[in-house]
């Protein structure tokens, strides 16, 4: 058996590797049998000592997401929510994405994905799937077409 002062070192192993959860690691201690006040005393001692920080974690998820895998507010925000963080870290994390920065990759995205759609001579069936695509991104729809609309213009 396993000395708990081992599965403590394993956790602020898993931790230091990249940012987690409060919920993969109590998953994490799951598996290998911690449950109930020992995992959460596990859990607290993380956090103390700065192994674990689920607002640091939605800063990370949500700059990286959205600079790296280009993804919209919608997307990270749901996948956000999916991991149990609580609405502030959420806010907190959101708030890393510069509006300025949202519109320009949009934009981006756009643009590329009409080039790809040259071959393509119904307007519509372009701006459909130029909107299914940023949408399926996770980009406000209201936003995506306005967009569009400057990017048909430009021809």
């Amino acid at each position: 058996m396993i000395l708990r002062r081992d599965i403590l070192v394993k956790a602020a192993n898993f931790c230091a590797y990249q940012e987690r959860t409060h919920a993969e690691v109590r998953e994490r201690l799951q598996k290998w049998e911690v449950w109930g006040d020992e995992a959460e005393e596990m859990i607290t001692y993380l956090i103390e000592d700065n192994f674990l920080n689920e607002e640091r974690f939605a800063k990370i998820f949500a700059g990286s997401k959205f600079r790296v895998k280009q993804w919209g507010r919608q997307k990270i925000k749901y996948e956000l929510k999916a991991r149990k963080l609580s609405e502030y870290c959420i806010k907190v994390g959101m708030a890393e994405i510069d509006d300025d920065d949202y519109i320009e990759t949009l934009k981006t995205i756009l643009e590329k994905k009409k080039h790809e759609l040259r071959t393509e001579k119904q307007p519509l069936i372009v701006k459909q799937k130029l909107a299914r695509y940023a949408i399926g991104k996770g980009f406000e729809g209201e936003l995506v077409w306005e967009i569009i609309a400057q990017i048909m213009q430009k021809k």
